[in-house]
């Protein structure tokens, strides 16, 4: 597990060299300019700004000094947030963000998982017909046009739920729900498949021929394979909650990692977004990285075909 641990961590460093230099050089061509505003500075005011930042220095320099501070764990000041730096801008937002993912994931897991062997347990009945038909439904709609709606029918026309804001277990319910559904209705459809691919298998025949009832041999035999397919969609699941939390966030206007992003693009503050892209990054990595490690550890096999 060590050597496997150390190789999925070697491997992932040049994946982060090349999102970090992408959105480097991505953010510095589009139009624009960090000092950009409607009242133009005197050309001498310009220039000393953009010296104080290195904006001055060619490109290619910029980004070298860039990767120096990152290493170090410095992602430089905030050009919009004045006497802020971006890391603590992260360390401020983040918690918000990843309580907000980590509650939509739990509940995609949890109705996911239950609704996929809900219907693969029926199949073909008019319960497994309605829930796939749910989770398709789950899966086209996207979270912007299901955050609106379920803002007006639970928080305008019942008035059961705030419609934005983070004041409590209460804000919590609608962004996490609207985050979670695609990504259950996925679980779902893979719980469905896996689980039935495993109830014509060999091992669980001849479990059901040694006595077991059919509820005894799914829970003792089936659901540990029948997970496998949904452990490692799980990598993708985290990356698309956190990383989806951008839009969510700003439309139900909580105060989370998203919308420093989308402020930080806007307003170009080149080192806001590129923190914040570096973050997300990083902790993408770390997330597929566990994933792997419980697939592994949940199925030896996998380990002797890397």
């Amino acid at each position: 597990m060590l050597a496997f641990t150390l190789k999925r961590l070697l491997s992932a460093v040049p994946t982060l060299l090349l999102v970090v230099a992408t959105t480097f050089f991505l953010i510095r061509i589009a139009p624009g300019g960090p000092f950009d505003s409607e009242r133009n500075l005197p050309p001498d005011i310009q220039a000393n700004i953009e010296r104080s930042y290195h904006l001055d220095e060619p490109l290619l320099q910029q980004f070298g000094r860039y990767l120096k501070g990152v290493v170090r764990g410095d992602f430089g000041p905030s050009y919009h947030y004045r006497d802020r730096d971006v890391s603590d801008l992260i360390a401020e937002s983040f918690p918000v963000s990843f309580k907000l993912g980590m509650t939509a994931l739990l509940l995609a897991l949890l109705g996911g998982v239950t609704a996929g062997v809900f219907a693969a347990l029926r199949r073909n009945s008019f319960s497994d017909h309605a829930l796939m038909s749910l989770a398709m439904s789950g899966i086209s709609i996207p979270n912007f046009v299901l955050a609106p709606l379920l803002v007006l029918l639970f928080a305008v026309h019942l008035n059961w739920l705030p419609a934005g804001g983070w004041r409590g277990l209460s804000s919590v319910v609608l962004p996490a729900f609207t985050l979670a559904l695609p990504q259950a209705a996925y679980i779902a459809r893979l719980t469905r498949a896996s689980l039935l691919d495993v109830l014509g298998s060999d091992f669980l025949r001849t479990a059901r021929a040694k006595g077991l009832s059919r509820s005894q041999a799914v829970w003792r035999h089936a659901m540990k394979p029948t997970l496998l397919p949904v452990i490692s969609y799980l990598g993708p699941a985290t990356a698309a909650l956190l990383t989806g939390s951008v839009v969510i966030e700003q439309i139900f206007q909580i105060p989370g990692l998203g919308r420093y992003f989308v402020t930080g693009a806007l307003n170009r503050d080149y080192t806001l977004v590129m923190g914040v892209v570096i973050f997300y990054g990083a902790l993408i990595i770390m997330m597929n990285l566990l994933v792997d490690l419980l697939y592994a550890w949940l199925d030896p096999r996998s380990r002797q075909k890397q």
